[in-house]
């Protein structure tokens, strides 16, 4: 009871009349918060729209070297963790405290998941040397571990070393083209001081090399620094992909922050079907950062 003998909640705090209430004044202030999160993001979106439209060669291309499995992966995760949040909403508002529980953890490892998929991606791009701004053109971070580079130098791909057997009418093996090692030699041994012989009749060439041309899901594209074909500016594809995922894995982690807060109180039994406010409202947060993500991952990794 408080100070005037009436029955006062624990959770009530004294400046609300009842649980109605604070209830309803907390989820106003929540989806005033998500609609500052909504412009934020909004004008990130209006950015991508414009610089897209004015050079969409440029995406295409920066697209070819994500991940668009794990993209997908990532997805299908934060759907899953934003049902299984939803799920515990409807726990708390039963008084299922068990059921709420295994929800509230099992939204935390989707979270992790994410994240994890996520610490992949980006270590995979910064060893490759797929870095925002000038460094994109300082080549991969640690050479020796690279797919596009052998020693330090970079990989001949196969277009390159075809056209350097062209000349001599041999066809290079199968065996050869899928080890970038074998073939970086077998170029430096063709290129010597001979005069390659005359080339075949026209469009010869071009049927080998559309015959043994790369599969894009078995040979990765060319490192930037290596392809003549590359537009103009080619690393700002990922300045505004590293500065938008980034933005986002970082909603994720004040996200499991609040999820972590909650499975703590829920452990204590705060939450019942009279007080569920904290878990109502940070499912909503959680079901925004989902939402952005099913934005992100076409705009970025589905480009064609």
């Amino acid at each position: 009871m408080d100070d005037h003998g009436h029955d006062h909640p624990p959770h009530l705090g004294h400046h609300w009349a009842d649980s109605q209430q604070q209830f309803e004044a907390g989820k106003l202030g929540m989806w005033l918060f998500l609609a500052t999160e909504v412009l934020l993001f909004g004008g990130l979106f209006v950015g991508y729209a414009v610089w897209r439209g004015n050079d969409p060669e440029l995406f295409q291309y920066g697209s070819q070297y994500l991940d668009t499995w794990l993209g997908a992966v990532n997805t299908a995760v934060l759907i899953l963790s934003s049902l299984t949040m939803a799920m515990a909403v409807t726990y708390a508002q039963l008084n299922k405290q068990r059921a709420l529980m295994v929800c509230l953890v099992l939204t935390f490892l989707g979270a992790c998941g994410f994240m994890t998929i996520k610490y992949i991606e980006y270590t995979d791009k910064f060893q490759e040397g797929l870095f925002p701004g000038a460094a994109f053109y300082d080549g991969p971070k640690d050479r020796a571990a690279s797919k596009y580079w052998v020693e330090g130098r970079p990989v001949i791909t196969r277009e390159t070393l075809l056209e350097l057997k062209r000349g001599l009418g041999e066809r290079v093996p199968e065996s050869d083209i899928r080890r970038p090692e074998r073939t970086r030699a077998i170029a430096q041994a063709e290129m010597s001081a001979i005069e390659p012989a005359a080339i075949g009749p026209r469009g010869m060439g071009e049927d080998i090399r559309r015959e043994l041309r790369p599969r894009a899901d078995e040979y990765p594209p060319p490192h930037p620094v290596q392809d003549p074909n590359r537009p103009t500016n080619a690393h700002m594809f990922f300045n505004i992909y590293f500065m938008m995922t980034g933005l986002h894995g970082i909603h994720v982690l004040v996200g499991m922050i609040v999820i972590g807060w909650l499975i703590v109180r829920a452990a204590k039994g705060h939450f019942n079907s009279e007080y569920y406010t904290p878990v109502d409202l940070g499912g909503l947060y959680w079901h925004i950062v989902d939402l952005i993500w099913i934005f992100l991952f076409p705009l970025f990794y589905l480009i064609h």
